[in-house]
């Protein structure tokens, strides 16, 4: 049976999205302001009137703080970035079902 040709089909992955990339301004002003804060409670710590081993152990769980938040931060991250590789599988999956479908084909 002969088949006509098929119409033109819009290649959507052909429009995967940019990777944003932050601004060296921006980068900038987010590693001064790590260094502001860790300085600034540093400062605190030791200019602090306490003992030594409360100084030392406030230093620790700032240390640990710290710590804990870059690990989350980048679990966030990784979690939204397979997220999206799953999202863009399942789209590819349904555009080469889309574009292998005949419509006039008998069943």
């Amino acid at each position: 049976m002969w088949r006509g040709p098929r119409p033109p089909t819009i290649d959507v992955m052909s429009d995967t999205p940019v990777k944003q990339q932050n601004t060296a301004a921006f980068y900038g002003q987010a590693v001064a302001s790590f260094a502001v804060a860790m300085a600034a409670t540093a400062v605190g710590i030791l200019r602090l009137d306490a003992d030594a081993w409360v100084r030392a152990f406030l230093a620790i769980a700032v240390l640990y703080l710290v710590t804990s938040a870059f690990t989350l931060a980048k679990v966030i991250r990784d979690r939204q970035e397979a997220g999206r590789i799953v999202s863009r599988v399942d789209q590819a999956r349904l555009e080469k079902l889309l574009a292998e479908h005949d419509p006039f084909e008998k069943l």
